[in-house]
């Protein structure tokens, strides 16, 4: 009875220690499903205040010395928001810098044209050859009837706007650029635009023919690099290139059709985050390739304060050899980045001749590619613009006034007027990146931060773990 008695109990207290066990084991499980959310309740809270905290105590993303530049983001901003930008501004409206030559009806010699362009804002609303005055076909001249006519068939946003005033240019010296494709001379084949009356902004032009034109400028010209492994001569071209590329999907993004039907333009923000501002290497090129034609106008500062600002207009070439004067001389800007990139450390060693050749032809051939653009307004943009950036390689690497004195540079009238509008361009988009570039990043943050419903399966899947 005895025993019989021991084994009911042994029994019992194994039972009750089984119950036991069990008890403990389900309320680990319950605790630790509930430290998993707590603790994943926590980390979202304290991501989401560190996100808080990173907006408002550091609102500048970029700092310290731009890349391969010899100034940093903060003196950039500061000079080109108090400086450079306002007087960029004026100068580009003057008689002077208002009109370029371009050559707008070019073949492509790379691939035949595929009709890709057939909008009405890729379209050009053709003019009768004499509403074009003869002193335009003769840069020599000085002056224009003041019977210009204007195109009769309206100005869709991507028609190149031929209406011109009553000034003309004069001439100045034809020279060859070694860092271009060479069409730029005068011919029958060559027009003036009126720059202000056809702006820099979204034409429509996009899909594969837009994106062969820049997949042809970086697969074969200039290959994004790995960091060290590539020469410090092809990072800049790559640099230059994105730097520009970032410049125009900027100016694209901050002038967008936004509703056809009202004809409502303003600011893309979200395209502008998608093809800019969440890529800091884009932001980091734009500054870079505003900081290396800077330093190409700042060198050229005799020849540029020297040459004639002649429109007939005299008040309207006073004006702009004073804007000019006050660009080159400001003494803020000599003060802060005297020297803002520094181009004698490039093309050293004993292949330093070869490689120049090889990147003057590659950036030869994307000045050619500028042909291929499929719509007339991109084009006359691509070609202003790579014109310009042709310019700057012109001053800083293929002029030598110290090794060469009886070479001096030489510039032809459209090079000067492309460099202008192009430091304009680049100096316009640095003001945009840094006057709204930190709330458009705030807001694209905060609208892709998480929602309610992941937090819905964070919840699932705890009770997945401790299951």
């Amino acid at each position: 009875m005895v025993e019989a008695k021991a084994v009911v109990d042994d029994k019992k207290l194994g039972k009750k220690s089984k119950e036991v066990k069990s008890g403990k084991r389900k309320w680990a499980a319950i605790g630790a499903m509930v430290v998993l959310v707590v603790a994943i309740a926590i980390t979202s809270k304290h991501a989401h205040d560190h996100k808080s905290c990173q907006c408002s105590q550091d609102s500048r993303k970029y700092t310290g010395i731009v890349e391969d530049c010899c100034c940093d983001y903060e003196t950039v901003d500061s000079l080109n928001g108090g400086v450079l930008h306002p007087l960029l501004q004026e100068l580009v409206r003057t008689p002077f810098f208002r009109y370029f030559k371009v050559k707008l009806w070019c073949d492509c010699p790379f691939w035949p044209d595929d009709g890709m362009c057939k909008l009405r804002d890729c379209s050009v609303c053709e003019c009768p050859e004499n509403e074009f005055p003869e002193p335009f076909k003769k840069p020599m001249q000085r002056g224009l009837p003041s019977d210009d006519l204007k195109c009769q068939e309206g100005k869709p946003q991507a028609a190149v706007d031929r209406t011109l005033d009553s000034k003309a240019f004069r001439g100045w010296i034809e020279v060859d650029n070694p860092w271009t494709h060479d069409d730029e001379m005068d011919n029958s084949e060559m027009t003036y635009v009126n720059l202000q009356l056809n702006p820099e902004r979204y034409t429509g032009y996009t899909g594969p023919s837009a994106r062969r034109i820049w997949d042809a400028i970086y697969s074969v010209n200039c290959p994004k690099y790995t960091s060290g492994e590539i020469c410090q001569e092809k990072r800049v071209l790559y640099k230059l290139i994105s730097g520009l590329h970032s410049s125009i999907s900027i100016h694209i993004a901050s002038e967008y059709l936004l509703d056809e039907a009202k004809n409502l333009w303003g600011r893309n923000l979200e395209l502008m985050y998608d093809r800019v501002l969440r890529y800091p290497d884009r932001v980091g090129n734009l500054y870079f390739t505003f900081m290396f034609v800077l330093r190409a106008v700042t060198k050229a500062a005799n020849y540029l304060e020297q040459a004639e600002y002649n429109t007939g207009n005299l008040e309207e070439d006073l004006k702009a050899q004073s804007l000019m004067r006050q660009l080159l001389y400001n003494p803020k800007l000599q003060a802060a980045c005297p020297l803002p990139f520094d181009e004698a450390k490039l093309w050293q060693g004993q292949s330093g001749p070869e490689l120049k050749q090889e990147i003057q032809k590659n950036f030869k051939n994307i000045s050619t590619l500028m042909d291929c653009v499929g719509c007339e307004k991109c084009r006359l943009w691509g070609k202003l613009q790579v014109l310009g950036l042709g310019t700057a390689l012109k001053i800083l690497f293929s002029v030598d006034g110290k090794n060469h004195p009886n070479q001096p540079l030489q510039l032809q009238r459209n090079e000067v007027i492309a460099l202008l509008n192009l430091l304009h361009r680049l100096s316009e988009s640095v003001n945009l990146v840094h006057e709204i570039g930190p709330s458009v990043e705030k807001s694209m943050n905060e609208f892709t931060s998480e929602s309610p419903l992941q937090e819905t399966s964070l919840w699932r899947r705890a009770r997945e773990v401790v299951g």
